[in-house]
């Protein structure tokens, strides 16, 4: 079932070449969307997403490198003339535990999820600034808003990362006509528990059971079992870009929804129960 036809928008939508970004660019072609879409592998891409030249430009892009993200966006305006959407939704997995994880791993998270989705909102905003308009998506994940999940400590706080940002970065843009919105997707069927979208540590300690246990959980069972459909996700993307009003906070997925729930009633229960404690550290007059 295709999207239906809406006013033509330009798109730039990072990680274009699977998951949830083939399946959005997929949508956003068959809508008479123009898209410019970035992957580390152009012909995997194209392989994928039959369109004309006049309606999508593949680009080769390293998110880590700023010039290469900073040429990306130039070559969109010069094509398309602009940008009214983006979508920062290129990102891979990190597992092992807080220990385990070595410094250089983490950092190769923080680079691509982090500091590649900061590259590319750097060099997109100064054109929606100039227009007074624009569409921000950040695809953070449940675990950017519920980290109880053992073996994925770092992947959880690089999406914590990307919440923050966004918040930030809605404070900073709100009144300039740019809109942001924070995705939590929960779990939904695409490759990303797969090798190629995942990366484990090269350190493992005995003892760490039960993270253990959750990774290959994960990669066993849940892999191949997600309740989330990728393409009802990237129908509420589209939907949403339209809205005037649209939601910084957008959990998708029963799973995310519930999990968020949960852990807002329980920080609920423990900041009244420690009202006495907090209120107690001002300075008395």
């Amino acid at each position: 079932m295709n999207s239906p036809k809406v006013e033509q928008q330009v798109w730039f939508v990072t990680g274009a070449s699977k998951g949830i970004g083939l399946t959005l660019i997929q949508q956003l072609l068959d809508a008479g969307h123009k898209v410019a879409a970035t992957t580390r592998d152009v012909a995997a891409l194209t392989k994928n997403v039959q369109a004309p030249a006049s309606q999508l430009l593949a680009l080769e892009v390293n998110l880590t490198d700023e010039k290469s993200v900073e040429k990306a966006v130039k070559s969109t305006i010069e094509k398309f003339g602009r940008i009214d959407t983006l979508v920062n939704n290129a990102g891979f997995g990190q597992t092992g535990t807080i220990e385990e994880v070595t410094d250089q791993e983490a950092r190769r998270n923080f680079d691509v999820n982090v500091f590649g989705l900061l590259n590319v909102q750097r060099a997109v905003l100064p054109h929606m600034r100039k227009q007074r308009s624009g569409h921000i998506y950040n695809i953070s994940s449940v675990a950017g808003f519920v980290s109880s999940f053992s073996g994925w400590g770092i992947y959880c706080t690089t999406k914590f990362a990307v919440s923050g940002i966004t918040e930030a970065l809605h404070a900073d843009v709100k009144g300039l006509g740019i809109k942001v919105t924070l995705v939590y997707p929960g779990y939904f069927r695409t490759n990303f528990l797969e090798n190629d979208s995942m990366m484990k540590s090269s350190r493992s300690i005995e003892d760490y059971v039960d993270a253990h246990q959750s990774i290959d959980l994960h990669s066993n069972s849940i892999r191949g079992n997600q309740p989330g459909d990728p393409a009802k996700l990237a129908r509420v993307l589209i939907d949403h870009s339209n809205k005037k009003d649209a939601p910084l906070h957008l959990f998708l997925g029963a799973d995310a929804y519930e999990m968020a729930q949960a852990k807002l009633k329980s920080l609920a229960a423990e900041i009244d129960a420690m009202k006495a404690v907090s209120v107690s550290t001002g300075i008395e007059s």
